[in-house]
């Protein structure tokens, strides 16, 4: 017969520290796939009105943004009227044609005809600076003009 002997203390063997660098590369991947940056920050008050009826557009590069609405409380100094924001700056009417210029100018021919035109409109600014907005627009021939909402009720 055998003997059995009682283990006195048995100790845990060392932590294999190979594997270490693939945990931290796969970490850093990991980040870096599920991190989306932003394109702009916004300046405005950006309360989307809510609707019924929404769809989502498709290609995200073929869309160029152009919000309205009340400066942010960091911005007070700009004023109490609602405002333009192109990209990252305050803007006037005029320069909407400048933008849309850049942003054609920034695709590929195929892509210009497909280019849309984004409004994200605070629903407590006044309808006759987004009508100012969308008649620059047609001078430039921006024609297709999206809306942008809410999920929601449209009759609130």
């Amino acid at each position: 017969m055998s003997k059995f002997k009682k283990g006195g203390s048995k100790e845990l063997p060392a932590i294999s520290t190979a594997s270490l660098p693939d945990i931290v590369f796969m970490l850093l991947f990991f980040f870096m796939v599920a991190t989306v940056m932003r394109d702009s920050s916004l300046k405005i008050k950006n309360n989307l009105p809510s609707a019924a009826e929404t769809e989502k557009l498709g290609q995200k590069n073929l869309i160029m943004f152009i919000y309205a609405g009340k400066p942010s409380d960091q911005y007070k100094s700009q004023g109490e009227e609602a405002k333009i924001q192109l990209n990252d700056k305050f803007a006037n009417l005029n320069e909407i044609a400048s933008f849309v210029a850049a942003e054609r100018a920034s695709k590929r021919e195929a892509e210009i005809p497909q280019l849309i035109a984004a409004l994200k409109v605070d629903k407590e600014t006044n309808m006759g600076l987004v009508s100012d907005i969308e008649q620059q627009l047609r001078k430039v021939g921006q024609l297709k003009i999206n809306y942008t909402t809410k999920k929601g009720s449209g009759l609130k």
